[in-house]
């Protein structure tokens, strides 16, 4: 189902449905500040599982999620000194940082790597979802292999597994930038949507 909302002040109600359809297993397509998401929630594993199989996505491959804020991050990461003062300047924005995982995150979203990917976009949609939801929204870019959707009714017809997909006047093009902050030093993994000349 396509779902119109307005980007910069999403309306409520429709807020509200879309976290209805999380909260009973369901997949959504949202907007962020790079590229569309897909997200369900983070504590259902039949949901995230989902996910792996619309998009043909390898295990070894992780969902990130999202959180509202940074003081959220802390509950899920264990963020370094030289980590918060990154993400302080950062956040929201176009990152995916990698951290070390705290016992709060479910254990299909760390596995052996004891390591999480978060976001904090710097997109209303994404926020008001998040703070509905009361907890993070497990994400991953609405993408088939290297092909990554940008335009939300094509994203509902080749990803037919997905309950809800809003629509949105524009979309970024480029996903975000990844960067891993688990060790003693900052490590770009992707570049993406963000600037690196700061590290």
């Amino acid at each position: 189902m396509l779902l119109e909302v307005n980007a910069e002040h999403p309306e409520p109600r429709k807020i509200a449905q879309a976290v209805e359809v999380m909260r009973r297993g369901g997949v959504i397509a949202y907007p962020t500040d790079t590229v569309y998401a897909l997200g369900c929630d983070i504590h259902d594993r039949k949901a995230m599982e989902r996910i792996y199989r619309m998009k043909g996505m390898d295990k070894s491959h992780l969902l990130s999620f999202v959180c509202a804020d940074l003081s959220k991050v802390s509950e899920y990461a264990h963020v370094h000194d030289y980590a918060y003062r990154i993400m302080r300047r950062l956040l929201p924005g176009p990152y995916t940082f990698v951290l070390q995982a705290t016992r709060e995150v479910p254990k299909v979203l760390r596995q052996k790597r004891k390591t999480v990917g978060i976001r904090v976009p710097d997109h209303e949609v994404a926020l008001s979802l998040v703070r509905e939801l009361g907890s993070p929204v497990a994400s991953t870019s609405a993408s088939l292999g290297d092909e990554i959707f940008h335009d939300p009714r094509e994203l509902e017809s080749r990803l037919s597994d997905i309950e809800l997909v809003f629509d949105v006047d524009s979309i970024g093009l480029v996903p975000s930038t990844v960067i891993d902050l688990s060790g003693d030093e900052p490590e770009v993994l992707r570049e993406g949507a963000g600037e690196v000349d700061f590290l």
